[in-house]
């Protein structure tokens, strides 16, 4: 929560969607032919502590690096009705193919909670045509099981998280009830009191499901594990309050060929803070995963 970069300054491109809304590109580049994206959080940007550190950990490290905004987050109101979602892999798949027309060799794609999420699901559902300059995925404090989620930050202790969403997020819809009256209302939103609420109000009708728990069970990553086919690293903290069991798939990395979890017992959501460091454990864990050229052979370590 107080953790600032302010030695970072991107190069912000805007990047055209075919659906005729946008998304914010900002990138620090030194001509490198090995780029890593980064995908925030919930409610996150480019301006975040974690994809500022992600950037310049790798910067330093030779790499050129990606940190992109979705839909609404740089700072600017995007043009359509709909935000932006755990499951939104289109956006994702956008930057991707936009940035290998770059002439990027390596390509790693590092996602931070909802980012992690996104990445996640994206990697598995496309599998069988993702780019080869793809050479890995790394993602940290993902919440792989929205629906046991979305419960776990509505608990009484934990409201304090849900409430900070909420207020970004109100202040949003409040937006887009002046942009489009007649779609979306910002009339009873100081009555959500919960994830499932504003998701069956607003995530899901604005994004194409049916009520929360069709967007839970389509939007998570967790279905899509098994079909990842690139070397891929997942860390979720065991202290992390925003997880539940379920975020652990210990019984599919356990067999599988590309997936590494790692559940260190400290961290929290995405935290992972070292002792007289500017870079956190995030920063120097997927710069040595991404360098290692994912020739990791699996061992019971990473478990």
């Amino acid at each position: 929560m107080f953790r600032k970069i302010s030695d970072i300054v991107y190069t912000r491109e805007r990047l055209e969607l075919s659906d005729g809304d946008f998304v914010d590109l900002d990138w620090l580049r030194q001509g490198s032919k090995r780029l890593m994206i980064v995908t925030h959080g919930l409610e996150g940007s480019s301006e975040r502590h974690y994809s500022k550190g992600m950037v310049r950990y790798f910067s330093r490290n030779g790499w050129d690096a990606l940190a992109w905004n979705c839909r609404s987050c740089s700072g600017e109101m995007n043009r359509l009705p709909r935000f932006y979602h755990h499951g939104a892999t289109e956006d994702l798949k956008c930057v991707v193919d936009y940035s290998i027309r770059h002439g990027y060799h390596e390509i790693a794609l590092v996602g931070i909670s909802m980012g992690g999420s996104m990445t996640l699901k994206y990697l598995g559902e496309n599998s069988s045509i993702l780019p080869p300059q793809i050479r890995a995925g790394i993602a940290f404090s993902v919440p792989c099981d929205l629906l046991s989620s979305a419960a776990e930050l509505d608990r009484p202790g934990k409201r304090f998280y849900l409430n900070r969403f909420l207020k970004k997020l109100g202040k949003k819809i409040k937006v887009k009830e002046s942009m489009f009256p007649g779609i979306v209302s910002h009339r009873g939103f100081d009555q959500i009191k919960s994830f499932r609420e504003f998701d069956n109000r607003y995530t899901a009708p604005l994004h194409g499901f049916e009520n929360a728990d069709d967007f839970y069970q389509r939007a998570s990553c967790l279905p899509y594990l098994e079909k990842i086919q690139v070397p891929t690293l997942l860390v979720n903290a065991v202290n992390d309050p925003f997880l539940t069991p379920a975020c652990y798939p210990k019984h599919i990395a356990s067999e599988h060929p590309f997936l590494f979890l790692e559940t260190p017992s400290r961290g929290g959501h995405t935290g992972f803070s070292l002792t007289g460091k500017i870079e956190n454990g995030m920063e120097e864990r997927a710069l040595e995963f991404a360098q290692s050229n994912l020739t990791v052979v699996k061992s019971s370590s990473h478990l």
